[in-house]
């Protein structure tokens, strides 16, 4: 299942850090944020993220890296989106990718927490 997972959030951040760096209206939605001057180094980092979550397969320590930098950026990112006024339905895909990145952060560590009761 975390093979699953790991594969759609990298497809969807591959899909998303190009379409920051190539569309027109994404150009229109870092405006709308506030974020212009940010947005090619947004979709590089998403793009690197999808590309470190794939390099997971190989490097679990990356894979796990690439997952906690999404997850922040998601988490900055439903700030962004409550701080310009978004709906609630606007910010849930944030907040999706927020709380599915963490998940793959932190999925590795839940067996050794289960046996030690933490």
């Amino acid at each position: 299942m975390i093979e699953i997972l790991t594969w759609f959030s990298a497809l969807s951040f591959l899909a998303y850090g190009t379409a920051c760096l190539a569309t027109e209206h994404m150009r229109k939605e870092f405006e709308r944020f506030g974020l212009a001057q940010q947005r090619v180094l947004i979709g590089i980092l998403q793009l690197a993220g999808a590309l470190g979550l794939l390099a997971g397969f190989f490097l679990p320590w990356v894979g796990s890296v690439a997952a906690a930098g999404l997850a922040l950026q998601m988490l900055i990112g439903v700030g962004v989106r409550m701080k310009v006024g978004d709906s609630l339905l606007q910010t849930a895909q944030a907040g999706v990718y927020l709380v599915l990145n963490s998940y793959l952060f932190f999925a590795p560590f839940l067996p050794v927490l289960a046996k030690t009761g933490g």
